[in-house]
């Protein structure tokens, strides 16, 4: 504001000396509040778009299999916690939800308001993503009906169908790391999702693969997210992926320094 005040001036001062100056700086300093209030309503505007069909696609994906269950609607209102959602917006998420459980419900529809609400920014489409697949997946567990819905989303969005896979196996890494390294979850397949994670093939360079980790968490660090409108109640989500993405890199290294 202290720049827009004395810009202000000193333009006001070139045409009218002092008296110039106070009544540059006073246009300055109201028009520089119009535009900080201007920029505050369209963010406002851009999460509560955010949350609405972030929350209407989770009901759709929810009923893929068939039936929403009482697991499910609980992961919901986990996610009501888990954003610091107040009641406004928590009355907003759980009509959004059920409106996406109806049978009439159309999801291109949904997903064309996002993109147009969010102007197709690649840090919150990415972030949409990985929501959808943190909740179908919060048992480890996606069905085959709620791949296929994540899958057409994804191409929706314009985002790879491999983004869907790389965050499926973001999770169950991190799922198998809860449960304390879950039995089923071999050693082969912690590598071949710590690959897919990073979004590499096994055949990269140990310099390819340091490039597409450090791409991949600059592209993701909660500070960049956040200055391009990400919601501030998603930062712990985001610093979960930086953390799945550099723990898919110790598993990758670890295992290349084991095999020489």
């Amino acid at each position: 504001m202290l720049f827009a005040i004395i810009f202000g001036g000193l333009i006001g001062y070139a045409f009218g000396r002092f008296p110039g100056f106070l009544v540059g700086a006073a246009i300055g300093a109201f028009l520089f509040q119009r535009m900080k209030k201007r920029l505050i309503g369209k963010l406002q505007n851009l999460q509560s778009g955010f949350i609405e069909s972030m929350f209407a696609v989770m009901g759709a994906l929810c009923k893929a299999d068939g039936v929403v269950t009482r697991d499910e609607i609980r992961m919901a209102e986990t996610m009501f916690a888990r954003f610091r959602l107040n009641e406004a917006q928590r009355a907003l998420a759980k009509e959004a939800f059920n409106r996406g459980k109806s049978e009439d419900f159309d999801l291109d529809a949904e997903l064309d308001r996002f993109l147009r609400s969010t102007g197709r920014q690649p840090a919150f489409l990415q972030m949409f993503l990985q929501v959808q697949v943190s909740a179908v997946a919060a048992d480890g567990v996606v069905h085959p009906a709620e791949h296929e819905m994540l899958v057409h989303i994804a191409r929706k969005l314009g985002l790879p169908e491999s983004q869907v896979d790389q965050l499926e196996a973001m999770l169950r890494g991190a799922h198998a790391g809860q449960a304390g390294g879950a039995s089923n979850y071999s050693t082969s397949q912690q590598l071949d999702d710590a690959y897919k994670v990073l979004g590499v093939s096994p055949s990269v360079s140990d310099a390819e693969l340091k490039r597409a980790y450090r791409k991949l968490m600059s592209e993701n660090h909660p500070d960049k997210l956040a200055g391009r409108g990400m919601p501030e109640s998603m930062r712990e989500m985001a610093e979960e992926r930086t953390r799945e993405i550099s723990h898919a890199y110790d598993v990758v290294k670890a295992a290349r320094s084991r095999n020489g």
